[in-house]
């Protein structure tokens, strides 16, 4: 006989305490009310008014009719809660929106609702006091859904706007929707009460401060048979027109414009509360002068690289050409433009472990890409020194380049992230039993390598015999190295950028997409040693890149979000490229994983970062700064300081 199945019970929770009756809700006000009321129950409690998508799009159009922002301009959503204002801009075409809330909660919370939709959006916890953001460097800032003046004191208020004046561009702009104070002080509910779901309902009271600058409001939320599972109080601070005005003028934001007033809409049509009706304003920002008073104090950085006194069997020649130099003395140069940063310079390695062992410094910026002594393979020896020295340092770290650099394994990776791939047979070294592929053309190369090291245009084969060929040439090249058979993909490639670190939020640059249409057409698409090393080559003359301005809004976000998942998964930091191809029938796979890829003024990178508007010092500066706050190098600068003209 089945057993007879139990009836589920509620589970009655610990039980809380509810104040009762209370007479003055000011005095039971705590000063922060607000690190810990943005939960999974505000969204709840709220949710007929702050999940209403029609309040969104409307929110939305203000910006946009607001700020002359474009589709590239860098936008920030200050107190942006859940992300419904940043994920609409997503959704209508936005590529560079940043969130920041306090509520560890809410972010999360909204970085699963663009992930769900395959929006780039990128999320952090924050201050909005100190958001802890590169100055000048947002377009538009939007302080929406009635955000602002939490804080108990005034000064706190002044300190958000002053910091939003730092973060905006010269012309940049700000847009601000607050609750109108001079209406809310005559029309508050004193009491109401609702039912906010099918089990739920909320009692609320409300009064004004002693000082009556501030709504002070209480909430007791209710379940119909658990009782009372929250007894909370907020406040907010009530500025009229001309109160937000001046405050605005005074920290020295410039022609600010009121809009009118806006009144929410609400799924239940019930107690709107603070959200009744709300002031409209927008303002240019603050004119700053960035040069600061006394001594600037510069973060110490020392930049680690190549040896050139060594031989390198990876570039042309076997060593360090003009090309090379050349190189380095455009970094220099770049990382002049960078006034907060103070940089020296490693590059021997004959007297590397010594030199570290009595360095002193802030951060070391890793461009020793070429590993120690000019070994590839000993690209992950350089972090480890780092590591056993306790030396902060940019870029990836040990177990991640070990793990990018065996391909086979990135691939496997990607395949239990639902990220495509290309069809792979892996063969060992010495193995003559190997079950090789029978689809072709195929693309053989050394499943361990750099700078595409073995990939040639002879790497691309077209019959049994080429590719027994092609894999002798390389087992005796590379002769420890496994080698993998993978089908030839022959449509578009495509490279992504990602800069920052998943828990301080991840951007990605402009999409690139190699341009193969001046190359031979008798010679494989392919990006491979000669395209890098060889300038008589014609990989390196008629190969050219530009912005994958032909993929759509879709496969841009998918491509970005698989980058996404790799990275994080793989543990890179602060920076890492990644390569995809498409196949014949358009399915666009996983080409590898660069965890410290090229840094150079002419690599892929630094392309995207043009495609953005970024200057290679832009780019080089972002990479320092994800270092800087990912560490938490605090009491320094973080950003460029502008000097005044």
């Amino acid at each position: 006989m089945a057993p007879v199945a139990k009836a589920k019970r509620l589970k009655r929770p610990a039980p809380r305490s509810c104040l009762g009756p209370v007479a003055d809700l000011e005095a039971h006000l705590p000063a922060e009310w607000w690190r810990k009321l943005f939960n999974a129950l505000y969204v709840k409690t709220d949710g007929d008014v702050v999940e209403n998508n029609e309040n969104t799009r409307r929110d939305v159009d203000f910006i946009l009719a607001a700020a002359p922002v474009q589709p590239h301009s860098q936008i920030l959503d200050l107190c942006c809660g859940q992300g419904r204002h940043c994920i609409e801009l997503a959704r209508r075409g936005f590529r560079n929106v940043t969130g920041v809330d306090r509520s560890r909660y809410l972010v999360r919370l909204a970085k699963k609702r663009a992930q769900n939709e395959r929006l780039q959006v990128a999320f952090k916890e924050g201050d909005a006091r100190n958001p802890r953001l590169p100055e000048a460097s947002f377009d538009c800032v939007a302080i929406m859904g009635n955000s602002f003046g939490y804080f108990s004191n005034k000064q706190d208020d002044e300190k958000v706007l002053t910091m939003v004046g730092k973060l905006l561009r010269p012309s940049g702009q700000l847009v601000l929707d607050i609750t109108d104070g001079a209406y809310m002080a005559d029309h508050f509910e004193r009491r109401s009460w609702e039912w906010i779901d099918e089990h739920h309902f909320v009692c609320r009271e409300r009064s004004l401060s002693a000082d009556r600058e501030r709504l002070i409001s209480r909430e007791v939320i209710v379940h119909d048979e658990l009782g009372v599972i929250a007894d909370q109080f907020y406040a907010e601070r009530l500025y009229t027109r001309d109160g937000i005005a001046h405050l605005l003028e005074k920290v020295g934001f410039r022609n600010v414009r009121h809009h009118g007033s806006t009144e929410a809409l609400s799924d239940r049509d019930q107690d709107l509360g603070m959200m009744a009706r709300r002031l409209l304003l927008s303002a240019d920002a603050p004119v700053i002068k960035r040069k600061p008073k006394g001594k600037v104090q510069q973060i110490d950085v020392t930049v680690l690289m190549g040896d050139p006194r060594l031989p390198d069997a990876v570039k042309r020649g076997g060593e360090f050409q003009a090309e090379d130099y050349e190189t380095i003395r455009r970094l220099k140069d770049a990382l002049s433009e960078l006034p907060a940063y103070r940089f020296r310079f490693l590059d021997n390695h004959a007297t590397l472990d010594r030199d570290l062992s009595e360095l002193r410094t802030d951060l070391v910026f890793n461009l020793c890409d070429e590993g120690f002594n000019n070994d590839p393979f000993k690209e992950l020896h350089v972090p480890a020194m780092l590591e056993a020295l306790d030396i902060p340092y940019t870029g990836a770290a040990p177990p991640a380049l070990a793990a990018c650099y065996d391909k086979g394994l990135v691939r496997a990776v990607a395949m239990t992230l639902d990220v495509p791939v290309p069809l792979e047979t892996h063969v060992r070294p010495g193995d003559q039993g190997a079950t090789l592929p029978s689809v072709f053309p195929a693309l053989l190369k050394p499943n361990y390598g750099d700078s595409s090291q073995g990939i040639t245009k002879e790497a691309v084969v077209h019959n049994e015999k080429g590719l027994l060929d092609y894999l002798e040439k390389l087992r005796i090249a590379f002769p420890r190295r496994p080698v993998l058979v993978q089908e030839y993909l022959t449509g578009a490639e495509y490279s992504v950028t990602l800069i920052g670190n998943p828990d301080q939020g991840l951007r990605a640059l402009p999409i690139l997409e190699v341009d193969f249409t001046k190359l031979d057409p008798n010679l494989p698409k392919i990006l491979g040693y000669e395209s890098k090393w060889e300038p008589d080559s014609p990989y390196w003359t008629q190969v050219s890149y530009h912005e994958a301005e032909q993929l759509s809004e879709v496969q841009q976000q998918q491509l970005v979000e698989h980058s996404t998942r790799l990275f994080e998964r793989l543990g890179c930091r602060d920076y890492a490229r990644f390569d995809f191809r498409a196949d014949a029938k358009g399915e666009i796979k996983l080409l590898e994983v660069n965890p410290n890829p090229g840094w150079c003024w002419d690599g892929k990178v630094n392309l995207m970062a043009g495609f953005a508007g970024m200057r290679y010092a832009d780019m080089l500066g972002q990479i320092l700064a994800a270092a800087v706050e990912r560490l938490s190098i605090v009491g320094k600068a973080t950003m460029q300081v502008e000097a005044a003209q």
